[in-house]
């Protein structure tokens, strides 16, 4: 399963997030955990210290590596630099698996808290929007992920999803916003965005001091919100670098985890919608910028007959690697 945890800074989806991935990885399921935040910092909640987190390659550094890999021997895609974010995968793409022995899993994750952890890499303002995101959405575009598996990304602030679709490549959005009104105003900003594309959203309060707090977020987004978590010494001590495990959390923020981990296991899966949100946006980013950027149209990079997923996997390519 895709999860995404998005948010405004400063709501704790972070922190949210490497719970959720360390809660994941503890039950003995694969996991991923995906930083692609403008600022990089799910490596030291995952546990790692500041030098080990830093040292993690970027993929937004190997995109060239990553397309060339991507792309195989589909016949549509005449090069890697004619790949771009929103290029689907197509017959002789070769798909990815979580765990799976292929260079991208084995070069551009480390072992953080039980999963593994890939990052975008530190952003400037020329990255926007481009190299650093875009390498996360062509590898969610090529990951076929079973019942029982995780990719679990953190996701940059604002509205920076919105300009490729990557806001369509999850089956759950967790959406961390805090009991006020500009914590509010993200949820629907996302909502006013998503509202013709599907996209399954659960709002996490987070900060919240009492049945107020729980009240307002209810009264503000309704049935979407999924539960709301308090202030925690034990996630602070996490926070300051001190020992933590999950056996430090409160019986209720333990619960809260729960509650996500089953809203996200009861998404259904639907490959066949996965593939045409993707070549939708596709379609949409080569009209508005990518025809003109690489000199080709790249309508052509569409393979009409295929469909991702499981048995996708065999039909692509003969050997994944």
């Amino acid at each position: 399963m895709k999860i995404a945890f998005v948010g405004k800074g400063g709501s704790g989806k972070t922190t949210l997030s490497s719970l959720f991935v360390r809660y994941l990885a503890a039950s003995g399921a694969p996991v991923v955990a995906v930083d692609a935040d403008i600022n990089q910092h799910l490596g030291v909640a995952l546990g790692l210290d500041e030098f080990e987190a830093a040292a993690i390659p970027a993929m937004g550094e190997r995109l060239p590596e990553i397309k060339e890999y991507l792309r195989g021997a589909n016949p549509r895609i005449s090069s890697a630099a004619a790949m771009v974010k929103t290029t689907p995968p197509g017959y002789g793409s070769r798909l990815l698996r979580i765990g799976g022995d292929d260079p991208i899993h084995e070069r551009l994750t480390v072992e953080a808290s039980g999963a593994r952890l890939m990052v975008t890499g530190p952003f400037t303002d020329d990255d926007l929007g481009h190299s650093k995101t875009g390498a996360v959405e062509l590898y969610l575009n090529h990951l076929v992920d079973e019942p029982g598996e995780y990719v679990v990304v953190d996701c940059t602030a604002g509205a920076e999803s919105f300009a490729s679709g990557m806001f369509t490549r999850f089956d759950l959005t967790f959406l961390v916003a805090e009991p006020t009104r500009k914590g509010v105003s993200v949820y629907r900003q996302w909502t006013d965005y998503a509202a013709d594309y599907d996209v399954a959203l659960k709002v996490i309060g987070n900060k919240v001091h009492g049945p107020e707090d729980v009240a307002f977020l209810r009264e503000q987004v309704g049935d979407a919100l999924l539960g709301c978590v308090g202030d925690s010494s034990a996630v602070r001590a996490m926070e300051q670098g001190r020992p933590f495990t999950l056996t430090d959390l409160a019986d209720p923020d333990r619960r809260m985890l729960a509650a996500m981990r089953e809203a996200v296991d009861a998404r259904p899966k639907d490959w066949p919608k996965f593939t045409r949100q993707a070549i939708e946006f596709h379609l949409k980013n080569a009209d508005a910028w990518a025809n003109s950027a690489t000199g080709e149209d790249l309508k052509a990079q569409i393979d009409p007959g295929f469909v991702l997923g499981p048995e996708a996997m065999t039909a692509a390519l003969p050997a994944v690697r």
